[in-house]
Parts: C-alpha cells; sequence; structure tokens
C-alpha cells in the first residue's frame, strides 16, 4: 500500500512560528522594571520568552514612604532613607547584570508628597535613574495591561491596592477602559480617626462614587496588589486549599465574606505564621479586607481571581507590539521551555499530531493545554528517571505560566506525569487531583499515555511516526505505522500503546503501511 508522506508542515498552523525567534522580541528578552510604591520598593527583571516572561531577578523591599503622609504631607523620613538604600542597591544590580536601564515609576505616596519632587531629585543625583511619577489613571492603566499580560482577551473590572490608593479599570477586548483612583489604601486608611466604624463610613462614601464613575460590573474582580495577596494566602489556609499559587489563585464573594470573619475570629499572629505572611503586611489586612468587603458589596462581580500581574507587568506589555500582545503566553512559555531544555527540541510539534487524533472534538481551550503538555513533554529529561514524573507534575503546577487556572495547571502536571508513569495512584500529588472533576483526570490520563507511547517512535522531530486513528463509537484504536517505523515498535510500545487502548476502553489494530 502506498504510504502518505506529509512535506512542508506548518510550524503550528494558525499559530505562527515561535514567538521568541523574532528579533523584536529578542529585544525585551532582558527588561528591568523597579516600582517604588506608597508600601514597598521592588525591582523585576524579566526574561526569557517576552510572551511570557520568567522573573530573572525579583526584589522587594518594605519602605513604607506613604506612612503618615495623611497627616504630615511629607514621605516617612525614615522610609526615605529605605526606599533610596534599595534604589542605589538596584542600580549597582543593573549594572552587574549588564541591563541597558531601569525602568523607575513611582506612585500615590511621591506623587502626592509635598517633598516628592526633591526625592526624585535625591534619587537622579544619587543614582542617575530618572523617576517617572505617574498619575492615579495611569497607575490604573498599567495595572490593567499587567492583569492583560497574564490573561489575553480577559475582560472585568481591576482592582489595584498599594499602599496609599486604590484604582479600578476596566478592560475587555484587549484595551482599558474606564479608569478611576482613590485615596482607599490601607496606609491612608489607617491614618483615619474615629476607629473601625469610621473606617467603614469613609469606605462606603467612596466605594459609591467610584461605583458612580465605573459604572456596573458584573464580571470578574481581579485583585491586583501585595495586600490582595496576602489575603488570598489566609483564604487558602482557612480552605485547606492544596495548591500553594496566588496567581489565578480564584474565590467567590461567598468565600471573601467567610475568610472575613475568620481573620476577625483568630489571633493575627498565629494566622499570618500559618499563612506565610509578612509581619509588616498582616499590619495592612484588616484595613484591606474592610475595602474589599464594600467593594464586592458595591460590585457584585461573578468571581474573583488574583492577580501576580500589575505596574510592573504593565510596563513589560506597553513595550509588546500588537502581534505579541495577541500570542498564548502558556503556549510562548512552553514552546521557550521546550527550545531551552528538552532533548529534542521541535518533537513536541510532532508529538501534538501525533495524538490529537484522539481528541478531534475538543475545544480551543483544550487544545492549547494538549499543545503545551506536547511541548513540555521532555524538559525535565535530567531528573534522575525514578524521579521524573514527579517533578514534572511539581515543575508545571508551581511554574510561573501565565493564561493557566489552577485546575489547568493540574491536568498538564498529570498528563505528564502519565508521559513518565502508567499509574498515579499512592503519590503525594492525590490531593490535587481533586482540582478536576473526573472526566478531566480521565483526559489527562490519556493524552500523558499517548505522549508516552508516541515517544518512543520518533527520535527526530522531522520524522513520520505513524498515525492514530480513534473511533470513539466503534471503540477502536487504530496504529498506522510506515515499514520504516516498524523496527521501533517493539514490546515496550506494544505495552504502551496496550495501556492506552485500555485508557480509552478500545480494541487495538495495528496497520503496517509498506
Amino acid at each position: 500500500m502506498d504510504q502518505t508522506v506529509e512535506t512542508d508542515i506548518p510550524d503550528w498552523g494558525p499559530f505562527g512560528r515561535p514567538l521568541f525567534d523574532d528579533p523584536g522580541t529578542r529585544a525585551l528578552s532582558r527588561v528591568g522594571v523597579v516600582d517604588v510604591g506608597s508600601n514597598s520598593v521592588r525591582m523585576v527583571v524579566f526574561d526569557g520568552a517576552a510572551r511570557s516572561p520568567a522573573y530573572f531577578y525579583n526584589e522587594k523591599v518594605m519602605c513604607e514612604l506613604g506612612a503618615g503622609l495623611s497627616e504630615t504631607g511629607h514621605l516617612n523620613p525614615r522610609g526615605r532613607e529605605r526606599a533610596m538604600a534599595a534604589l542605589q542597591r538596584f542600580q549597582r544590580i543593573a549594572e552587574d547584570l549588564g541591563l541597558p536601564g531601569l525602568h523607575v515609576v513611582a506612585t500615590a505616596a511621591v506623587r502626592e508628597a509635598k517633598d516628592g519632587p526633591e526625592f526624585c531629585q535625591d534619587v537622579k543625583s544619587k543614582t542617575g535613574l530618572h523617576v517617572a511619577v505617574i498619575d492615579g489613571q495611569e497607575e490604573a492603566r498599567l495595572s490593567a495591561q499587567g492583569v492583560m499580560l497574564g490573561w489575553p482577551g480577559a475582560y472585568g473590572l481591576i482592582c489595584d491596592i498599594g499602599g496609599s490608593s486604590m484604582e479600578l479599570a476596566e478592560i475587555g477586548g484587549g484595551d482599558v477602559g474606564r479608569r478611576v483612583t482613590s485615596a482607599l489604601g490601607p496606609l491612608k486608611l489607617r491614618d483615619i480617626k474615629g476607629g473601625r466604624r469610621a473606617r467603614k463610613a469613609h469606605i462606603k462614601s467612596t466605594m459609591e462614587e467610584l461605583h458612580s464613575q465605573m459604572g456596573q460590573q458584573r464580571d470578574r474582580l481581579f485583585l491586583v496588589g501585595g495586600s490582595w495577596r496576602a489575603f488570598a494566602r489566609l483564604d487558602m489556609l482557612r480552605r485547606g486549599y492544596p495548591l500553594n499559587v496566588l496567581h489565578e489563585y480564584r474565590m467567590t464573594t461567598k468565600q471573601v465574606r467567610e475568610t472575613i470573619k475568620f481573620i476577625d475570629a483568630n489571633d493575627h499572629d498565629k494566622l499570618r505564621s500559618q499563612a506565610g505572611v509578612s509581619s509588616s503586611r498582616m499590619a495592612l489586612i484588616p484595613y484591606a479586607m474592610d475595602v474589599l468587603a464594600r467593594l464586592i458589596r458595591t460590585f457584585k462581580p461573578k468571581d474573583i481571581a488574583i492577580s501576580s500581574y500589575g505596574i510592573r507587568e504593565g510596563l513589560l506589555y506597553e513595550q509588546m507590539s500588537q502581534e505579541q500582545r495577541d500570542r498564548d503566553p502558556l503556549v510562548e512559555a512552553s514552546r521557550f521551555s521546550e527550545a531551552k531544555d528538552a532533548r529534542l527540541p521541535g518533537m513536541g510539534r510532532t508529538l501534538f499530531d501525533f495524538v490529537m487524533p484522539l481528541f478531534k472534538s475538543a475545544p480551543a481551550t483544550q487544545v492549547r493545554l494538549i499543545k503545551a503538555a506536547c511541548l513540555l513533554h521532555d524538559v525535565s529529561w535530567r531528573a534522575h528517571p525514578d524521579y521524573r514524573a514527579e517533578v514534572c507534575f511539581d515543575y508545571v503546577t508551581r511554574a510561573n505560566l501565565g493564561g493557566l487556572k489552577h485546575s489547568e495547571r493540574v491536568f498538564i502536571g498529570l498528563a505528564l506525569q502519565h508521559r513518565y508513569r502508567n499509574k498515579r495512584e499512592g503519590n503525594r500529588f492525590a490531593p490535587l487531583y481533586e482540582l478536576l472533576d473526573e472526566k478531566s483526570q480521565k483526559q489527562a490520563e490519556i493524552l500523558g499515555k499517548a505522549m508516552r507511547f508516541g515517544a518512543m517512535l520518533c527520535m527526530d522531530s522531522d520524522a513520520h511516526v505513524g498515525k492514530l486513528r480513534f473511533y470513539p463509537k466503534k471503540r477502536e484504536l487504530d496504529l498506522v505505522l510506515p515499514e520504516s517505523v516498524r523496527p521501533l515498535f517493539n514490546e515496550v510500545a506494544e505495552s504502551r500503546l496496550n495501556s492506552l487502548a485500555n485508557a480509552l476502553k478500545s480494541e487495538v489494530r495495528v496497520v503496517i503501511k509498506g
């Protein structure tokens, strides 16, 4: 019988070529940004695939520049000293890393303080760094762009809380819409006289004004900022949540209310120790959670997501072309990992083509996960063979990957676990499987076993490994092999094919085409 040979295989078809191959993208491969906030000063150096960058360097100093600003009108003197020392250190690190420069932005405390301009000039004279002081509208826009870096096509309301301010912005269709700023930062709220009752009254009136400017916002609420992340850790603690990854962590409004009660009813020192929250951050939680309670009561979001991406990521997003912004951050990051760490870069695409006949009816949301799993199927090969399955699962569920829900992390992790191990019972990851329904667990198992089998038929990314044909109604799985590949189909490969067929509850038929 004639053998059909595919030539000129497109590079992932409509997904285009890997983004990191583009010279314009490589120019963004290492970017340093500094955020001079009211509560902290942080430097981040982004590196890797520009659409889903890795954090090459990340350091934060809690300075509390905005402490006491409401009363004195000036930056906290001790905070100024600490911030200056941090910026001098960051500038030296940037020089040692060979960065072309640092993009430095300052937010509410510096823009509101009487000595803000003097502070910026002092920074310039001592470090050579130019501090761009941005207004609340720009702060909201950059935070929204940071969220869009991690969630292409996201829609909803962004809430970024800092030390001295809180910004709201709406996003949809890849654009930032209405934006407002307020003085609902914890450091400002801490200075309000009259206790919690007076503070809550102030928050309520301010939130009503924000609502009148923003209108109805009943889609997803994205929370940006350290206080929100700390609150999420406490919510995880209360729920006994099995995956300690903050980005894309989801909460309902009911869960938020229950966690507020939980915090109010328990010793804060004990809670912060159990949840891994710093004492300085925990001190601001009572103020932040009063804001959050009123926020969800006012805007009534359908659900709530934590975003680890904010202003700093928004600055990186600002430098991207529209083509770069439109790409899938999960796929681009997975491609970058394959190019950097896989034994056979490019084989992920071959494997994807091989397994896809098993998932003909898969929605686009699942296809991207299958694609990522195929790209990542061999990036942990350096791990000891006895632990590769665990290393793969651990890597994906905790890696810095954008555009990925927690359940999707577990789906890819479980698929990669089955890529290296036939069974998954009896390991330490069992609690995480509960984030997936039974159908998704079975789909991940099938994908993993298909990759496990397919990898045995190919040692060349351009080779023709044969094809799978799956007839779910007949419960029949066909393997069509070219005669040239037949020597690779030994008893081990046959055993893995049978394992795949068992997962599909199908009979196997092998066809050799000469």
